[in-house]
């Protein structure tokens, strides 16, 4: 049997996620304390139901109970049994913004500021997201996003044996992703934004790309961006890692960034890995709600 725990901040997407794995064929649990997940699974195993594949959800709703989910999780491994922990998560101004929309009360806020409760619940989740499998950033990423993310790392590996990379895209104004293995800086190649007819534009225009990389930095760039990557994904693969986030950032996740991002997301796609190119900033770059 194959299972996942999926876990995270409230607001983050987990209920998203959970959709997703339905969809493909997963026995999905919402709100499982910690503590039944052994006997949850030995009644399973002894009983005439058939179920390949469980996913529990278990998060901050279980209290203090959360904290004891790491050691939980090692204790069914030991057991002989595969188990995967997904941990979502997003900025604090992306969840505040989805609870106001949503008009839902935050399991931690109890009628105080809705910023304390976050706070708690990180707290109470740093120890499960620090021994965690993959880790999402889910703030700026659309629903079908999110989608192709979990596909790449819990559907599409018999099809891809090699490392899932995800390349992200950001402005460094709003902080960098907190989940990158790997983060280039490319403030210093020409910004785009100080010309006024490519200003509202992104790196996904044509105009856009070309000024980015007509530059003689950008195309040196370029070329020792690949050469470390193609050196550097293979020795990923042998230590046995699945996923690999690279972070491109600019100054606003609109221009430079972007452009670059497309680009090394084209050059791993033609070299065969599992490649998802995502550009976190850009919507609110263009003030897209």
């Amino acid at each position: 049997m194959q299972f996942i725990i999926v876990t995270g901040m409230s607001g983050a997407g987990k209920s998203s996620a959970v959709h997703i794995l339905e969809d493909i064929g997963y026995y999905c649990i919402d709100n499982m304390p910690p503590t039944l997940i052994t006997n949850f699974v030995a009644l399973c195993q002894n009983s005439n139901i058939t179920m390949d594949k469980i996913a529990f959800v278990v998060d901050a709703r279980s209290g203090d109970r959360i904290m004891r989910l790491a050691d939980e999780i090692e204790e069914f491994r030991k057991s002989g049994n595969k188990c995967e922990v997904l941990f979502l998560e997003a900025s604090d101004e992306t969840i505040i913004k989805r609870y106001k929309e949503t008009r839902r009360k935050h399991p931690h806020a109890k009628g105080g500021l809705l910023i304390d409760g976050i706070d708690m619940e990180r707290r109470l989740l740093s120890e499960i997201r620090s021994r965690s499998d993959y880790i999402i950033d889910t703030t700026g990423l659309l629903t079908r996003q999110l989608k192709e993310q979990i596909l790449a790392l819990f559907e599409s590996r018999k099809k891809y044996e090699s490392l899932n990379v995800s390349i992200v895209s950001f402005g460094f104004k709003r902080g960098i992703p907190l989940d990158s293995d790997l983060m280039f800086d490319v403030r210093f190649l020409p910004n785009p934004f100080y010309e006024a007819e490519l200003k509202e534009l992104t790196g996904l225009d044509a105009p856009v790309r070309d000024y980015v990389f007509k530059c003689k930095e950008t195309q040196a760039f370029v070329r020792k961006l690949h050469d470390m990557v193609d050196f550097l994904l293979p020795q990923y693969i042998e230590e046995g890692k699945m996923q690999l986030v690279i972070s491109i950032g600019c100054t606003g996740g609109k221009h430079r960034s972007v452009a670059i991002a497309e680009n090394l997301g084209n050059h791993l796609k033609e070299k065969n890995y599992y490649t998802v190119v995502t550009h976190r900033d850009i919507a609110l770059e263009r003030n897209i709600k």
